[in-house]
Order: structure tokens, then C-alpha cells, then sequence
């Protein structure tokens, strides 16, 4: 460590986090002790996906979670929070495979072992680069308990949960209309599904009755498909079809023949009340012909492209073919209108590709029965979920409410292989943690689980489940908070909480701490194709990652979005600035000054006092605070203490004594001055950890870190409220005297006479302890305080609070000159109030004018109409 009182003269983040943060990313301080006499604390972190850089949003969540670390750390907790890192197997596999291609190679040329070998290679490179970036953070994690969703532990944990699921008949195969992306040939959950305004069109067209007494009319928004139309439906109440159901129609173009069927499913009131059935691309049509028997004709590849089935279309894109079908039916005279239609159309969320409801063979979770049972534990105090804000529980519950099956295998090489055998001469599975024992008659499923199953374990699969005796789960589960944003409700925290009752029988966290998104500055979400994303290591680079931590901590409120700025951020690094230079002059004033010199129970002065008090306060408030997840509220209150109380005020009055010739007195204002920064960096420490530990250092200080020192405990035996009241009349006086000088441009080094008639003896015996200071920062040539003081002539007055303050003008400044300024003023204010009124009487411009244009010149006028009363008030106070 440094030597204390040597800190440089200029503060430079880049060199105080190079100093720490490979300190820190030993994890000398963040291991959890295990340790019997200390009450456990632990978090769960939300793995980043091993794809690359983190994103402004990991760095919101990890901020959080490390104030949360930090606080608990420092109040005596053995605290765990356990990194880890996601497998991400859509994406991870798509970089993989992009990385391949650029040299010419696919992952079939390579095959499945080596194509595996490739993306653990690339999970270390990028594990590194994570590691890094989090302790440019400054993150405190405990790095000794590193987790990854496919190491050992956890994968015996996900065969573990798929067994056991499927023994108890909630996991099941079979072949349903799923979400397909036929760019990354893979199956989606109805969450990985977003869905985007497209503008499309609706195609009316006529299919005419096998026995050609006549035709009947449907709509579709993908005739593409209609060459696997396998029925058409109507209504069974509906009057108009009554005499056709049960006859059967000709497919256009193809020719064959399918029937007219009755279902309830059918809206009688939309379109021509008649609509076709395609089993095989529409999970709707699915369950229709689950119900009718009908067959189900598959007419695409799981490219997107069309097959055999098709006949002439084979191999055209379906796009394509949509285009060509049109063309065709035109031709024959089917196809009647074509009608603009915007509609919601889902999207891959990971390629950006039109999904496909695709009829395919998949591995699927029964849901309805995990989901009534992790709604159980909302129904009691002691077992519920607390989401911060409560809205955010009614999120949850609508979606476990409203559930449906979750389709879990996914066609990748890049994660947990389905622990599922097919014998290779029989239709027999076996679903097994181990292989079966006559393996080589047996073939394992190719498809992989998705990545939200193993994430869905993370918070027990880490600490050694399913080994119930394993000690981190012991002591450590459940955990005491989770802090994620909402958009990730249904994704993830709803699955852990489920798969937690499902197999710990309890919540998975007492907490749920919701953010929102972080959006550009003017309220966009960020995104690569608007090209307004912002890269947290460039902010670091800029302004310092306390900087970037103390904006994502107090920039928002909880559950609600966060709008970047540059501006506030930089706003954030004056602030740094602004801490530096206070304790670089406490510490140019503590030569020789040790941790044993400090004695805060020595005479004191009224700022000393006063400072004291406030920092009891704010020691009771801060902590309060950050126990209710009011991070926002913590750092604006520290803020205002730090830049208002002691710097603006308490630094100032303590000139008096440390550059006094009192010795006693400077020895008590510095040892104040110490303990003052001292807990005022150990509660600053969790927001910005860099240059809270440089500077504590540098302070008198015992123990090695800031961050395994004390938290600041309340102390009232160090609350003066005689102090306090002191100190806020003196305050009062001095801001009304200096706002009086900016206003007369009568500066500090002129002495001017100050007058103040007090209320009464107590407010006078308060104002004459406090006379040291007013004379410090008032320069009075003549100071007069009196109960029965005469009214001055020709002064300004203030009212304040349990006293009248007089300024005598002729002292300050010459009258005449300063009467003929403001005339001159006045007489440009009077123009501005006239030119707006003409303006706003205009009934022309009120007609044309925007309405924000028109408030504008009202809120102009009103404030040109204040300045000039102030101006006439003050002509007239000084022609008195």
C-alpha cells in the first residue's frame, strides 16, 4: 500500500482502477467465509453469455448487485456472490460457425466432437475477456466459486432435473407446431419469438366444389401454404355454410380433394366466415386437425425452402413461391382481391428471421403442473417471491398463469446434449443419466436442451446440487436476491422459480429487484441497427467506471428505464473530482497526523458538531436506503452531503481552526475532519470503489481494504441539535448576504456593514457563537447584532428564519449609478414584455403557431414580467 497524505495532485481514474482492479480480481476480499458466526448473504448474478463484450445492461445489473455485495460485506455478512457465465447456445454456435466460415470451413466438414472442441476454445477466449470487463467494473464477485452452465457440476445437475422430469411424465416428445428459425435450423420457445408490425397483404380466393355446384370463398395471409391445406372450416351455427359442410373442395393448383368441416374455433364475423386448414404450419390448424383426424402435410424444408410436397415450387424460397403461387392463382382466375394488411409477424429473436410454424418432432415440458405450484408460494409472506416494485409480481403471475408447454430441445451441437437414447432396431427410448449399458445398439438424440433449462438451475445447480449435503447449498440457498430487468421476467425468472420448488421445495430468492432498459437519450432502445448502442468500456475509457457506476446507480428508479447521456456522466466525474480535491486538502492538513491521533470526543466547534450530526443522518438514511433497494435515492443523499455538506460548507469552516493558532482547536477539527471522510468513503464505497479505496488509503485508516472495513453504524451519542440549529441560522444568514453581493456585483474582498435584528435573545446568543464564521464569509466592516436594533435607512432587508437582516446600501455601492443600471434594465425588460404580448394578441400567430411555440412565449412573458417587478421593487428600495 502507499504511504498515507501522498495522494497526486491531479485525480486520474485510468490509474486508480489500473492500481485496483487487478488487485481486486484476485479475489483477495470477496470469498465468502462460510464462517458459522456470521449470518449468510447471497446474490445471484445473472450469467453474461460467453459471446462477447458485456453491455450496458450487465454493467446496470452488475452495479446493483455489487452495491448490494459491498453493503453486506461491510456491515459483517458472509456474503456470496457467485460469478458465472452462460453457454448461450443459439448464439455461441452461431459466432462458431461465422468464425468457420470466414476460412472456407463448416461445422459438417469438421464434425460434432471437433466443431465442440472449437467453441470451447471460444468460450476461453471470451470467458478472459468477461473476466477482464467485469473487473473494470469493479465488480467484487467471488471468483473462487466461477461457474459455467456446461461444466461438470452443472451438467450433472440439468440430467438430474431431465430425468427426473421425465419419470414423472412432465417431460415429454412429440411431434407439435413449433416456432422455427429456418436460418439457424433450430426450434424457439414462445419467448425467444418477437413479434414486429409488417405490412402484408390479405389474398382472397375461390376454391370450387368437387361437384361443381359451386365455389367458396377464403382468406389467408400465406397462400404459400395453402399447398398444404388439408380441409377448409366453417362455423357449425353458421347459416351460410350449412348445405356445404361435409362436401368436399379442390385444391387449387395442386388438386386435391379436402373437405368442408365444422369447428367452433372458426369466427363467423371475420372475412368470409370460411377458412383454410393447414396442420402442418399453423399451431391453431394443428389443433383443429388433432380434433378432425386430418392428415398433416409438411411443405417445407427447415431451410425455409420448399419440398417435394410442393410439386412444381420445390426448392424455391417460400418467399419466392408466395410470389409465384399469387401469379398462378391470378392465371386461373382463384385468386379475386388482394387487400393491404398490416399484421404481427414473429421474428427470430437471435437471427432477426421470419419465424416458421413448422410442424416438427420436439422435447417439450409440461407446464401447467410446475406452474400452479410455484404460484403456490406467492399465496404466503414466508415463502412468496417479493418483486421490487410489487407491479412486477402481476407480470409474473399473468405469464404463469397463461403458460403453455416449453419446447426445450433445440437442433445445435453447442450445449447439453438430450441425455436420450433411440434403439437402433426398435421404436424403444431410454432417458437416462448415463448412458444405456449396450450403448453401441443405441443412438443419443443429436438436439441440444435450451440454454434457459440449465440457466433456469443457476441459483442451486452452482452451489453443488444435486449433492443436498454440498455446503455452499446448505448455508447459501435459498438466496436473498436476485437484481434483473423486466424483459427477462418470463424468460428466466419465472423458470427459476419454478425448477427451485420443483426440486429445492423452496423460492429460489427471497427478492426480485427489477430494472428496467437502458435507452439512448432520447428514449430509443439501443440496438446494432439503429447504431445507438454505447459501449461501457468506452465509458470507462472516457470518464471511469466510477463514474459510469454512480450514473446506472442514481439515474433511475426501480422497474423503470434509464436514459443515457454522456452529460450526466461526465456530471458524475466532476463529482470524482470534486471528492479528490476535498480529501486532498484534508490530507495536506494531516502531516504526521496517525489513525490513533484521531479523538472525536474532544472539544468541538459548532461546524464540527454540526457535521458530525449530519453525518449521522446520512449514515441512518443511506443505510435504510440500500436495505430498500433505493440505490437512486442512497447515492443522490450521499451526493448532497459530500458536494454540499462538507465540501461547500463543512471544509470551508473548517479553515478556521486547522489555520488557527489554537493547536487543541486543529487538532479536533482534523481529527473530525478525518472520521468525517472516512465513513463518509465507507458508504460512498459500494457506488464507487476505485476512488473510495485510493483515498481511504491515503486516510488514517486500520485494516488492508476499504472494502472489508466497517459499515458506519448511527451513533446519537454524535447528534448535536443545538448544533444543527446553529448551524442553519448561520447558513441562512450567509446565503442571504452572498446571494445579495451576486446580485449588486459587490464582491467578497469589499467589506460592507451587516445589521441583524434577532428575534429574541436566544436566536442572538446563537448568532454570536457563530460569529467567527459570519466574519469569515460575510466580510463585514461592521457587524451589529441586537434584539432592539433600529431599522437602517436606505438597506436591503431579508426576512429569514427567526431574525431581520439589514444591508446598508451606501457602503455597497453608488446609489445613483446603480439606480440608472437597473432603469436601463428596466427599460429592456419592458420591451421584451411588450414585443410578447403583441405576439401572443396576434390572433394570427396563435392560429399557425404549434401549441409547444405558444407556451414557450407564455412561459417567456411570465418570466420577463417577474424580472421586471424585481427591477422596479429594487428602483424603488433604492430611491427610498
Amino acid at each position: 500500500m502507499e504511504e498515507q497524505h501522498s495522494m497526486p495532485t491531479k485525480y486520474d481514474p485510468s490509474a486508480t482502477e489500473k492500481k485496483w482492479y487487478t488487485y481486486w480480481l484476485k479475489g483477495k476480499f470477496f470469498e465468502a467465509t462460510g464462517d458459522p458466526d456470521k449470518q449468510p448473504y447471497s446474490i445471484v448474478i445473472p450469467p453474461p453469455n460467453v459471446t462477447g463484450k458485456l453491455h450496458l445492461g450487465h454493467a446496470w445489473d452488475a452495479t446493483i448487485q455489487d452495491i448490494l455485495a459491498r453493503t453486506k460485506r461491510m456491515q459483517g455478512y458472509d456474503t456470496l456472490w457467485l460469478p458465472g457465465m452462460d453457454h448461450a447456445g443459439i448464439a455461441t454456435q452461431a459466432k462458431v460457425e461465422g468464425k468457420l466460415r470466414e476460412q472456407g470451413i463448416s461445422k459438417y466438414d469438421l464434425g460434432r466432437e471437433a466443431f465442440l472442441e472449437k467453441s470451447w476454445e471460444w468460450k476461453d477466449e471470451y470467458a478472459k475477456f468477461i473476466r477482464e470487463q467485469w473487473a473494470k467494473v469493479g465488480i467484487s464477485v467471488d471468483y473462487s466459486r466461477e461457474r459455467f452452465t456446461l461444466d461438470q457440476g452443472l451438467s450433472d445437475a440439468v440430467k438430474e432435473v431431465f430425468v427426473s422430469l421425465y419419470n414423472k411424465g412432465l417431460i415429454y416428445r412429440g411431434e407439435y407446431i413449433i416456432n422455427w428459425d429456418p436460418q439457424t435450423k433450430t426450434a424457439l420457445s414462445d419467448i425467444e419469438v418477437i413479434y414486429k408490425d409488417v405490412q402484408g397483404a390479405f389474398y382472397h380466393m375461390s376454391y370450387p366444389l368437387s361437384d361443381g355446384s359451386g365455389s367458396i370463398e377464403i382468406a389467408t395471409t400465406r397462400p404459400e401454404t395453402m399447398l398444404g391445406d388439408t380441409a377448409v372450416a366453417v362455423h357449425p351455427d353458421d347459416e351460410r355454410y350449412q348445405h356445404l359442410i361435409g362436401k368436399m373442395v379442390k385444391l387449387p393448383i395442386v388438386g386435391r380433394e379436402i373437405p368442408i368441416i365444422a369447428d367452433d374455433y372458426v369466427d363467423r364475423e371475420f372475412g368470409s366466415g370460411a377458412v383454410k386448414i393447414t396442420p402442418a404450419h399453423d399451431p391453431n390448424d394443428f389443433e383443429i386437425g388433432n380434433r378432425h383426424n386430418l392428415p398433416r402435410v409438411l411443405v417445407m424444408n427447415e431451410d425455409g425452402t420448399m419440398n417435394e410436397k410442393a410439386g412444381k415450387y420445390e426448392g424455391m424460397d417460400r418467399f419466392e413461391c408466395r410470389k409465384q403461387i399469387v401469379k398462378d392463382l391470378q392465371a386461373q382466375q382463384v385468386l379475386f382481391k388482394i387487400e393491404d394488411h398490416l399484421h404481427s409477424v414473429g421474428h427470430s429473436e437471435r437471427s432477426g428471421a421470419v419465424v416458421e410454424p413448422y410442424l416438427s418432432t420436439q422435447w417439450f415440458v409440461k407446464m401447467r403442473p410446475l406452474a400452479e405450484e410455484a404460484l403456490k408460494l406467492q399465496e404466503h409472506a414466508d415463502t412468496k417471491v417479493t418483486f421490487v416494485p410489487q407491479r412486477f409480481e402481476q407480470t409474473y403471475i399473468r405469464w404463469m398463469e397463461n403458460i403453455r408447454d416449453w419446447c426445450i430441445s433445440r437442433q445445435l451441437w453447442w450445449g447439453h446434449q438430450i441425455p436420450a437414447w433411440y434403439h437402433k432396431e426398435t421404436n424403444e427410448i431410454y432417458v437416462g443419466k448415463e448412458p444405456p449399458r449396450d450403448s453401441e445398439n443405441w443412438r443419443q438424440d443429436e438436439d441440444v436442451l435450451d440454454t434457459w433449462f440449465s440457466s433456469a438451475l443457476w441459483p442451486f445447480s452452482t452451489m453443488g446440487w444435486p449433492d443436498e449435503e454440498a455446503p455452499d447449498y446448505k448455508r447459501y440457498y435459498p438466496t436473498n436476491v436476485l437484481v434483473t430487468g423486466y424483459d427477462i421476467i418470463a424468460f428466466w425468472v419465472s423458470r427459476m422459480i419454478f425448477q427451485g420448488k420443483a426440486f429445492t421445495g423452496q423460492r429460489p430468492f427471497k427478492d426480485v429487484l427489477i430494472h428496467g432498459l437502458i435507452r439512448d437519450a432520447e428514449g430509443r432502445k439501443m440496438s446494432k441497427s439503429l447504431g445507438n448502442g454505447v459501449d461501457p468500456q468506452e465509458v470507462i475509457d472516457k470518464y471511469g467506471a466510477d463514474s459510469l457506476r454512480f450514473f446506472l446507480a442514481t439515474g433511475s428508479t426501480p422497474g423503470n428505464d434509464l436514459r443515457f447521456y454522456w452529460e450526466k456522466v461526465e456530471s458524475t466525474w466532476n463529482f470524482g473530482n470534486k471528492i479528490w480535491n476535498a480529501s486532498r486538502f484534508a490530507l495536506m492538513n494531516m502531516d504526521s497526523f496517525s489513525y490513533s491521533d484521531i479523538d472525536i470526543n474532544q472539544e468541538k466547534s459548532i461546524a464540527d458538531k454540526w457535521i458530525l450530526t449530519r453525518l449521522q443522518e446520512t449514515v441512518e438514511s443511506v443505510t435504510r436506503l440500500i436495505d430498500a433497494y433505493e440505490f437512486g435515492e442512497a447515492g443522490r443523499l450521499l451526493y448532497s452531503f459530500i458536494w454540499d455538506d462538507v465540501c461547500d460548507w463543512y471544509i470551508e469552516m473548517a479553515k478556521l481552526a486547522l489555520y488557527g493558532e489554537n493547536e487543541q482547536a486543529k487538532q479536533g477539527t482534523r481529527s473530525v475532519l478525518a472520521h468525517v471522510l472516512d465513513q463518509t468513503m465507507r458508504m460512498l464505497h459500494p457506488f464507487m470503489p476505485f476512488i473510495t479505496e485510493e483515498i481511504w488509503q491515503h486516510l488514517p485508516h486500520e485494516g488492508e481494504s476499504i472494502t472489508v472495513a466497517n459499515w458506519p453504524v448511527y451513533d446519537q451519542s454524535l447528534v448535536f441539535e443545538e448544533a444543527v440549529e446553529d448551524m442553519e441560522a448561520l447558513k441562512s444568514l450567509i446565503h442571504a448576504i452572498r446571494t445579495t453581493r451576486s446580485e449588486l456585483n459587490v464582491p467578497m474582498s469589499k467589506q460592507i456593514e451587516l445589521k441583524i435584528r434577532p428575534q429574541d435573545e436566544q436566536m442572538a446568543a446563537r448568532l454570536q457563537r457563530g460569529v467567527a464564521y459570519i466574519e469569515k464569509f460575510a466580510n463585514p466592516s461592521l457587524l451589529d447584532i441586537a434584539v432592539d436594533l433600529a431599522t437602517p435607512e436606505k438597506a436591503m432587508s431579508h426576512a429569514l428564519s427567526g431574525m431581520e437582516l439589514f444591508l446598508p446600501l451606501a457602503g455597497m455601492l453608488d446609489l445613483d449609478k446603480e439606480v440608472a443600471r437597473l432603469e436601463k434594465e428596466l427599460d429592456k425588460l419592458n420591451k421584451e414584455v411588450e414585443r410578447i404580448e403583441k405576439k401572443l394578441n396576434n390572433q394570427g400567430f396563435l392560429a399557425k403557431a404549434p401549441s409547444h411555440v405558444v407556451e414557450e412565449e407564455k412561459a417567456k412573458q411570465q418570466d420577463y414580467a417577474a424580472k421586471r417587478q424585481t427591477v422596479i421593487e429594487r428602483i424603488a428600495e433604492l430611491k427610498a
